[in-house]
């Protein structure tokens, strides 16, 4: 019992035998020698297959025991066998090790330079024409590489990125944090859109002071565009009156068809019906697109491949 004692006092500094960052610390470098004796059931022929000293390989045993507080293997001349303790160990060190050789198969996989994966954040306007016409022109070079795409807005996905979650990002307004790296790419034309039916729907252009007195539909604080429609306001001379806010641009489009309000946003995809989009003349209404990276985060191969495309881009990057 004294010497269990000692090595519980190993595990940890506490003296708590559950406290497992130092457990696995202390016993992850010694599993696979282990795991390798316990299949061949022989050290010398164990330190051949792995290609380390005996002597390292018998001391590495030796004190994984110690520091375990148990026997795992009984010896027999050259020879050693598991003991109870020994079996049950391993099962739980082969599972072990097979699921950290799955993961480094996953993170090699993701990094190869031709079947590599990208994660890639974009705004949900960009969804529908953009990021698919983007990553079709990408693969005609890169065939094989992957993209797992999430749509958020601008402040979710750099949280992401920051989370370690996201290579890169289309966003907007273009970020401007120390953490982050960001490079404009391009501008998007927003559009006052009004219904069908509205006093102002025969126009063509427009001076977004003429719309003060109307209820805007908006989205929620938070989101880049929302920004961008108080800060158009405010330039314009008035603060708008938000009549209904949403998550998603085509919702709000819905809402301005429905005669619930007007509402500055980019050109959709596709034309939608009840709603007429005018041209705003004053102030020059657009909103950056940018990348973003996380500073210091070093890239795939895949990833620096469609990040060196997306930078190609500037100027070019959204449809005509």
């Amino acid at each position: 019992m004294v010497h269990q004692q000692r090595s519980v006092s190993r595990l940890s500094r506490n003296g708590d035998t559950r406290d497992g960052d130092d457990i696995v610390a202390l016993l992850a470098p010694r599993l696979a020698y282990f795991a390798g004796v316990a299949r061949t059931e022989h050290v010398t022929r164990a330190a051949r297959e792995m290609q380390v000293p005996q002597s390292t390989l018998s001391r590495a045993l030796v004190r994984l025991e110690q520091d375990l507080g148990v026997e795992l293997f009984a010896r027999r001349g050259r020879t050693v066998a598991l003991t109870p303790a020994g079996r049950t160990f391993l099962a739980s060190v082969e599972r072990a090790l097979a699921e950290v050789e799955r993961a480094a198969d996953e993170v090699r996989a993701d990094a190869d330079p031709a079947t590599g994966k990208v994660a890639f954040g974009f705004l949900h306007t960009m969804g529908a024409e953009t990021v698919p016409g983007l990553i079709h022109a990408f693969r005609a070079d890169h065939p094989r590489v992957r993209f797992s795409l999430v749509q958020n807005y601008g402040e979710a996905m750099l949280e992401k990125l920051r989370a370690g979650e996201l290579d890169l990002c289309l966003t907007s307004p273009v970020p401007d944090a120390p953490d982050l790296v960001a490079r404009r790419l391009d501008e998007q034309k927003l559009r006052l859109v009004v219904p069908a039916d509205h006093r102002l729907a025969g126009r063509r252009r427009i001076r977004l002071a003429e719309a003060a007195e109307e209820g805007f539909v908006t989205l929620e604080a938070g989101y880049g565009l929302r920004r961008i429609t108080d800060d158009l306001c405010r330039e314009a001379g008035f603060t708008p009156r938000v009549a209904f806010e949403g998550e998603e641009a085509e919702t709000l489009r819905g809402l301005v068809a429905a005669g619930l309000g007007v509402a500055l946003l980019p050109p959709p995809a596709v034309a939608r019906p009840g709603v007429v989009e005018l041209s705003v003349t004053a102030p020059r209404a657009v909103r950056e697109i940018g990348v973003a990276w996380l500073e210091g985060h070093a890239d795939t191969p895949p990833v620096a491949a469609f990040k060196k495309f997306l930078l190609s881009r500037r100027g070019s990057l959204l449809p005509d």
